[in-house]
């Protein structure tokens, strides 16, 4: 990762002449971004998974006779029991399947924003590179991350019920599509863009920072793999604690009870009122767990692989 955040490890058409050059260059670097966080996102999601459906089991417990859950570990054991190992990665599919675009759309609109907030060296500000994180989790929220978090919630949701009515991918899209209509794949979508904006925004700030501090103003000095990955779980413990509760409202409007809802602020005084400030931070532990992994295996990986492309696709 280089001093901007982006995926670039080298920017030789930075060095170039003419806005075409830079340009074309670009669109080569982006092109490789876009295939390495495909791969990164596959090898990250397979990983890390399990904590993300904890986590969002967790996040749809109610109080009340509803509740099935005493903690991570109770539902851990009833959810082997009941569907076995594998019964942890229910919904998995939707987020390989969402990978490639949500990468392409997060470095694609990253990139393009930073074209017109670098200096003449090519480096962005601490302002400047909060601005462009914010943006980037904005677009891949509307374009990408929506959906794709929509579905897997309610196949995770869906699991929750008796009689669960999903199959696979396809059959629960279409049975999704069929009863709501496409929009039923966008639920929640203004809570979802406060996530993922606050998200990036927090992380490629914290993330830069870091690596700024450890290069000592130098920002041509290299940063080994395994300080890389430490930044990336310390950043991605910054935006845990700092966007959680938008997590959890986003987590109730993709929900197959996401009806009893007028819109997100309406979920947001529910559960204030119902269940008290502390549920806005249910699932903060496994959560937490998933995103130190996933943003640190993310840089790590997605930088080995931009080493190697660099290397042998010129």
């Amino acid at each position: 990762m280089d001093r901007l955040g982006s995926p670039y490890t080298h920017r030789p058409w930075m060095k170039k002449n003419g806005a075409a050059a830079a340009a074309g260059g670009g669109a080569s670097m982006g092109l490789k971004g876009i295939v390495a966080g495909g791969i990164t996102g596959g090898i990250e999601i397979c990983i890390t998974f399990p904590t993300e459906y904890v986590k969002t089991q967790l996040q749809l417990d109610e109080k009340g006779a509803a509740k099935k859950y005493t903690g991570i570990v109770d539902c851990v054991k009833k959810t082997v029991k009941s569907n076995g190992f594998f019964g942890l990665y229910r919904g998995l599919s939707v987020l390989l399947y969402g990978s490639i675009p949500k990468s392409a759309v997060r470095f694609g609109a990253f990139e393009e924003l930073k074209k017109y907030s670098v200096d003449s060296k090519g480096n962005l500000g601490p302002g400047q590179r909060l601005l462009c994180g914010l943006g980037a989790g904005v677009a891949e929220a509307i374009f990408a991350v929506t959906p794709m978090e929509t579905i897997k919630v309610k196949f995770i949701n869906d699991q929750r019920s008796e009689k669960p009515k999903f199959k696979g991918f396809f059959h629960g899209v279409r049975e999704i599509i069929r009863s709501e209509g496409i929009g039923g794949c966008y639920k929640g979508v203004s809570a979802t863009i406060m996530k993922q904006g606050s998200n990036q925004a927090i992380r490629f700030y914290v993330m830069e920072t870091l690596k700024d501090w450890y290069r000592g103003g130098d920002p041509k000095a290299p940063v080994p793999k395994l300080v890389v990955g430490a930044f990336g779980a310390f950043a991605g413990a910054a935006s845990v604690f700092g966007n959680t509760p938008i997590d959890v409202i986003k987590t109730r409007m993709q929900g197959l009870e996401a009806a009893k809802y007028k819109n997100t602020l309406d979920c947001a005084a529910q559960i204030w009122k119902n269940e008290g400030p502390k549920a806005f931070y249910k699932g903060t532990v496994p959560r937490l767990s998933r995103v130190c992994l996933d943003v640190a295996i993310t840089f790590m990986i997605y930088d080995s692989f931009m080493d190697l492309f660099n290397k042998f696709w010129k």
